[in-house]
């Protein structure tokens, strides 16, 4: 058995043609991002494919894998290098072409295969590619996995079997809409403005929602891996913003908007407002623990402590469990829960048995947000959303902080916190009554305002969310008064002077 040479940095242009090129910090907590050509090139990616295949074979599952890739002008070639180091691995690969992450995890059941790795660097901006993995459906890798993986590939540790082999497949993208769709058929006419970015949700969402139907307004649904206007990011002002303006100028009820792969999921109202993921999370678990009672729901600690307390979730015997943020970590909490559902602010939902699979799906959180105004049919989403108690949340900052460094600052962050809880401290003249750690430092005041610093998984960047239960004005306080003075003691932080 023979294996790829250890990775290393290349010196010269022969060298960046003949050594794997793999940046340690491209493995992340559950999954791999880097910037193409600085930090991995093809033969790095040969390599994280013999590393994942061999990967495959020591956890003993049956190396069967499904890959696709995003549409970016690089990720075919990229998804090429890595299925070439898969084969030399032993494992047979089912390569489903141009799709979405969650149709990747859907061809997991339809093709009855263990493993998954779809090449996308989600929404990060050009330049960036990646690798979502997992072995186990529906879950994905967290960093157990991805610790071992990172030893493997940068060890040199791949090893070459015989089998591997490679079988492309086509339908199962239509098979994934057709089974989105097939579970809502609108009674009330609904008009929706489907916004993509210009990305790979372009080819799919318009459709499907149209399947379910909706009336459906396209916007940015044309591929174009330049991404003329801005990254597909549903999270981002601008995105944001053009979704709202669309929902203006065509009267339509809601807009929903698709990240770069498709498994996250944002939503502006009809009054052109929009509604952070968490909401929209409280909203969707209200209706569906109506409707299956005693359910419990996992929510990361970005989101709005108003599942703690709202009185309808508490009327249906639901129980809420705040857990870190990251795909990964939510998806395996859910499972390990039996949750019917998990939220996370950043979009991504988590919709398990009997409504969903578990994994995250940015259509099949619109299908489900649909059925929720179906079954509200004197109601718009702006009613449904002024239904819920009043909470002022900051859109989420991400002051830049290296991947090297990042983990380190957020100690000496969360240290802060805990001593300003140990010594009965106060923010703003409420005192600190709890600092949770699962994920950085989520710190709870008083009043039920709080403030997270929490390291991103996936960006060399810190993430501050703030919450206030008072009023936007207090809320922008926190920020201003509270968490940017704290950060700006930081050299190793910059860019922390964001406005909200």
């Amino acid at each position: 058995m023979t294996m790829l040479p250890k990775a290393a940095i290349p010196e010269n242009s022969y060298d960046f043609e003949t050594i794997p090129l793999v940046k340690a910090t491209g493995f992340r907590e559950y999954d791999a991002r880097w910037i193409f050509g600085k930090e991995i090139n093809l033969l790095g990616i040969q390599a994280l494919g013999l590393g994942l295949g061999t990967y495959i074979y020591e956890r003993g599952v049956t190396p069967k894998l499904v890959t696709g890739h995003d549409f970016r002008s690089y990720s075919t070639n990229i998804k090429n290098a890595l299925i070439l180091g898969l084969m030399q691995a032993g494992i047979e690969v089912i390569d489903i072409g141009l799709c979405l992450s969650p149709i990747a995890y859907f061809a997991q059941f339809d093709q009855d295969a263990a493993c998954v790795a779809m090449v996308t660097a989600s929404h990060n901006d050009n330049g960036w590619t990646g690798v979502k993995m997992g072995c186990q459906a529906p879950l994905t890798f967290g960093p157990e996995e991805m610790t071992r993986l990172k030893e493997i590939v940068l060890g040199g540790l791949g090893v070459e079997r015989p089998g591997g082999s490679l079988k492309q497949v086509q339908g199962v993208q239509q098979r994934y809409m057709d089974d989105i769709s097939s579970k809502l058929q609108l009674k009330r006419k609904l008009k929706v403005v489907c916004a993509c970015g210009n990305g790979t949700a372009g080819a799919f969402a318009p459709q499907t929602l149209r399947a379910m139907g909706a009336e459906v307004i396209e916007l940015d649904t044309n591929l174009d891996s330049t991404f003329p206007k801005y990254n597909p990011n549903p999270e981002d002002h601008e995105m944001l913003l053009d979704m709202a303006k669309a929902v203006k100028e065509h009267g339509a009820d809601l807009a929903l908007g698709f990240d770069g792969d498709g498994d996250r999921c944002g939503v502006v109202d009809d009054e052109g407002n929009e509604i952070f993921a968490d909401k929209i999370g409280l909203m969707l678990a209200r209706d569906l623990s109506d409707i299956y009672k005693n359910a419990t729901f996992v929510v990361d600690v970005k989101s709005t402590g108003l599942y703690a307390t709202d009185e309808i979730l508490k009327k249906n015997g639901a129980t809420t469990v705040y857990w870190k943020t990251g795909h990964s970590y939510i998806k395996r909490k859910t499972a390990e829960l039996k949750a019917l559902a998990g939220f996370e602010k950043s979009g991504h939902f988590f919709l398990a048995e009997p409504i969903g699979r578990g994994y995250d799906d940015g259509l099949k959180a619109a299908e489900a947000i649909l059925a929720m105004l179906d079954r509200n049919p004197g109601k718009k989403l702006s009613e449904l959303k002024n239904a819920l108690p009043v909470a002022y949340t900051s859109l989420t900052m991400s002051p830049h902080c290296g991947d090297e460094v990042k983990y380190e600052v957020l100690e000496r962050i969360v240290k802060e916190y805990e001593d300003l809880l140990a010594a009965g401290g106060s923010i703003l003249g409420r005192k600190v009554t709890e600092v949770i750690t699962v994920n950085g430092a989520r710190v709870h005041l008083e009043d039920g305002s709080w403030v997270l610093v929490r390291a991103s998984s996936n960006k060399p960047e810190l993430v501050v969310v703030v919450e206030s239960l008072r009023s936007e004005d207090d809320m922008r306080d926190l920020f201003r008064k509270e968490v940017k003075p704290r950060l700006a003691k930081y050299p190793e932080i910059t860019d922390y002077n964001q406005e909200i």
